[in-house]
């Protein structure tokens, strides 16, 4: 499995909100709000647990520029090497979480762009 499908899944989740300026967001912060996926996404299954998803959506509203997108991205996929994570369950964690996206999560997701 490709830890960069993790990463995907929550940069689409961060890019739902369009902004320009410098990141405010830490690689700390990013961590701490989803540390409660953690364990879903490499032993769960079904729907995620609710401290996840509240985590997921802190994220969404931490990052409201696209500076922070950005810092987030590239924190995920560097938290991410070294998770051995279930791929359905990344992939689907925002559906399951209940957030609609108008994206196709990806694994060759661009933290540049």
């Amino acid at each position: 499995m490709s830890s960069p499908r993790v990463a995907a899944v929550f940069v689409i989740l961060l890019l739902l909100l369009v902004g320009a300026s410098e990141a405010a967001i830490s690689c700390s912060d990013v961590v701490k709000d989803l540390r409660p996926c953690l364990n879903y996404l490499v032993n769960g299954s079904g729907k995620p647990p609710t401290a996840c998803c509240a985590g997921v959506s802190a994220l969404a509203s931490a990052a409201s520029s696209s500076a922070d997108k950005k810092a987030a991205c590239e924190c995920i996929k560097s938290s991410a090497k070294n998770i051995n994570y279930k791929a359905d369950l990344a992939k689907a964690l925002a559906q399951n979480c209940g957030i609609s996206l108008p994206f196709t999560v990806s694994p060759n997701l661009d933290c540049s762009k």
